[in-house]
């Protein structure tokens, strides 16, 4: 999207209130982030990150849980997650809570292990050709991300962290790829 430029910015600021207010809701309402945004901010008050990051992992946990009952693979595995990563992406982009979009991945791929580690390895290490490198990126890109926060946040998904490593050095499909990206076997941060 271009810069406006200065005569049409001064002719907007000239229109009536009424008139801006329409076009505004207007364009509010073509950019679902910013509506999301905008609802957290000015609905919420901004001060309900925490209650809907926690709220946010109990659906996590509880589809996890609730995926148990059907024919699980690998691949759908994935796809839960996937699923689940572009939820946490939404929060992240309402929210701007950083610290939540690491502890809530971190979460999430050691609740799926946690979960379905039997089913994962009921499979050959062939069926994990997708899901493996999924995980491995995914919590390499969360590492780099939970390198940049203070300290004091490592609290919130330390012991998540420390299992997720421990299922991804112990499951045979993501070893390799934890060594291509040069995951830790242990969190030590």
């Amino acid at each position: 999207m271009g810069k406006l430029d200065d005569q049409l910015k001064a002719a907007i600021t000239r229109m009536p209130v009424a008139e801006k207010d329409k076009i505004l809701l207007r364009l509010v309402a073509k950019d679902i982030k910013l509506v999301r945004r905008l609802v957290f901010e000015l609905i919420e008050g901004g001060e309900t990150r925490d209650e809907r990051a926690a709220e946010l992992k109990e659906q996590i946990q509880k589809d996890l849980l609730k995926a148990k009952a059907y024919d699980m693979t690998p691949a759908f595995l994935l796809q839960y997650l996937r699923n689940w990563n572009a939820r946490i992406t939404e929060h992240v982009q309402a929210t701007k809570d950083k610290s939540g979009e690491i502890s809530l991945t971190v979460f999430m791929l050691a609740e799926a292990f946690r979960i379905h580690r039997k089913m994962l390895d009921s499979f050959s290490d062939r069926r994990s050709d997708t899901l493996a490198p999924y995980i491995a990126k995914r919590l390499k890109t969360i590492i780099g991300k939970a390198e940049k926060l203070h300290e004091d946040y490592f609290i919130e998904f330390r012991s998540d962290m420390q299992d997720l490593l421990e299922h991804i050095w112990s499951f045979r499909p993501t070893q390799q790829f934890a060594k291509e990206a040069a995951l830790p076997h242990e969190w030590n941060l």
